[in-house]
């Protein structure tokens, strides 16, 4: 049989570029520029959902530029849509401006031009603290420079036709008897409440405010006739078809999207080929994160965790690892998982840097790649310092006020997890030390010691209980696992498990002291009892 054969880097990044190219190929399309596009969201605070879109598609970019095409990340922000709902967090008098684009919207906060731009900024900013490159595209500025102006006229001109494949595909008539359309109405502004009645096959669409559902809510319409021309950016299309609109007008040739949005792209797909002549790009899936409760993060609930808010307690490349890790599959996620991320981690970077190899080659490549992926291809000469995240987390939790950095650095190298002060342990101790006054020390799931290690072990606990010296407690240690068999990678590990969170940790000794022998005993012991 023959083996499989290593992609790229080995990672599924690099499946999705090979996948999509050999489908450009088929094609017959230039291979100039592979570009890819993630679509921002406008209307309701960053969260990592929304710049997960937009970290993925830049692996992609990475992978396609690792296999030597030239790629570029195309950041669509949906800055023209209208406000559904008042996002948690935000102040009430936003109702007002229910359906009204975002970008037409004033900043509740008061610090830029507009809601959209407040927004947005949030989440530029949030992309470019994670390293993430792309070139920026304004909903509300490609309406208004005419960018999509080709697009709508084909898009618009076979509206029936669209209507009619619409309900064929998805079951909704909406489109039968309306175009995918929706002008701001020249009284009201809002753009949700008018219905598009007739399109005169050059610039000019004919439309009435009739209402909508919008966000769940029925909104009346303000009863406003008018027209409005194409080329005015007073009107946008409706997500069934704009995406093919973007697609064709810039030229796209990968986009993942959240399986929420399976009948959307499904139609915008045969829009883009059957009407507009564009092939649509090749696509990934993913679905969308979830709390730990199970629930959907969104907007309106006030159930996000925002980038900000994770790298107020880790390293940009644990966020991204997050996202490149895989992409199937539904995720909870929550602050709380922030330590097993970081860990996770430096081991990618220890076994990078290590001369040891996995022997099956896949497995391999796809660890070093995934690895390569997270430093966004710009790999370190060495690896850092590597500290178990929740060692960090429980020394700062024992540290005075005012001397916590000076405290925890001060232990891990007295019990030999560094060898001196620097500048990235600091960061480390701060991420850790903010993680810790937040969700406390909570007990982690229950660690069961079985096999071999499990009569050591439990030796070494009944022996350290009422030991003050760590010295002792360090000779205790190797008479366990040298009376049972055991090799030092066979013991220590098991116990680092249980008190540190890690499979490996600091010297036993000195830390035990600290940590208290009697608890320490206790712990050992619980992990080791008979269930």
């Amino acid at each position: 049989m023959q083996e499989a054969q290593v992609i790229g880097r080995g990672t599924w990044l690099d499946k999705v570029a090979h996948d999509a190219i050999e489908r450009e190929r088929k094609l017959g399309r230039d291979l100039g520029m592979v570009r890819v596009e993630s679509g921002l969201g406008a209307s309701g605070l960053p969260h990592i959902g929304s710049v997960g879109d937009a970290i993925r598609s830049y692996g992609v970019k990475l992978a396609l530029e690792t296999a030597g095409f030239e790629s570029e990340l195309l950041a669509y922000s949906d800055d023209f849509d209208g406000l559904r709902k008042v996002p948690a967090g935000f102040p009430s008098w936003l109702s007002e401006y229910i359906a009204q684009p975002v970008s037409r919207i004033p900043d509740p906060f008061g610090c830029h031009g507009s809601y959209a731009e407040h927004v947005g900024f949030l989440l530029r900013d949030s992309l470019d603290r994670l390293g993430i490159e792309y070139r920026f595209q304004s909903g509300t500025e490609a309406y208004r420079s005419g960018a999509l102006n080709e697009q709508m006229r084909t898009i618009l001109s076979r509206a029936d036709e669209v209507g009619r494949k619409i309900k064929e595909l998805v079951g909704q008539s909406k489109y039968e008897s309306s175009l995918p359309y929706t002008p701001v109405c020249g009284e009201c502004r809002r753009i949700y409440t008018t219905r598009a009645l007739s399109f005169d096959g050059r610039d000019t669409v004919t439309y009435r405010c009739e209402g909508a559902d919008v966000g769940g809510h029925p909104l009346e319409g303000c009863g406003h006739e008018g027209k409005v021309g194409l080329s005015d950016g007073e009107g946008k299309l409706m997500w069934k078809v704009e995406f093919a609109a973007r697609w064709a007008a810039f030229d796209i040739r990968f986009e993942a999207y959240g399986k929420e949005l399976t009948d959307s792209v499904k139609i915008n797909d045969w829009v883009s080929e059957k009407v507009l002549g564009h092939h649509p790009p090749y696509h990934a899936r993913y679905e969308l994160f979830q709390d730990k409760s199970g629930k959907k993060m969104s907007k309106s609930s006030g159930n996000l965790l925002a980038p900000g808010e994770w790298l107020e307690y880790a390293s940009p490349a644990s966020l991204r690892l997050l996202m490149y890790k895989r992409i199937v599959g539904a995720r909870n996620i929550s602050v709380a998982d922030i330590p097993a991320y970081m860990d996770e981690l430096d081991d990618l970077e220890e076994a990078y840097f290590s001369r040891k190899r996995d022997p099956n080659p896949m497995k391999d490549a796809k660890q070093r790649g995934l690895y390569e992926y997270t430093t966004l291809l710009k790999m370190p000469q060495r690896a850092g310092v590597h500290v178990p995240y929740r060692l960090m987390a429980q020394l700062a939790g024992l540290a005075p006020e005012g001397a916590r950095e000076e405290f925890v650095m001060r232990r891990l190298v007295n019990y030999g997890m560094a060898k001196e002060p620097s500048a990235e342990l600091s960061a480390r101790i701060a991420w850790a030390a903010r993680w810790v006054q937040r969700e406390g020390m909570k007990p982690r799931k229950a660690v069961k010691i079985r096999g071999k290690p499990k009569k050591a072990v439990r030796e070494f606990a009944r022996a350290i209980a009422s030991m003050s010296d760590p010295v002792q407690v360090q000779n205790a240690a190797f008479e366990a696992l040298k009376g049972n068999g055991l090799s030092p990678s066979e013991f220590f590990p098991s116990v680092y498990e249980v008190l540190v969170g890690s499979d490996r940790g600091p010297r036993l000794g000195p830390y035990i002291l600290d940590f208290d022998p009697k608890k320490a005993s206790d712990a050992l012991l619980k992990a080791t009892a008979t269930s």
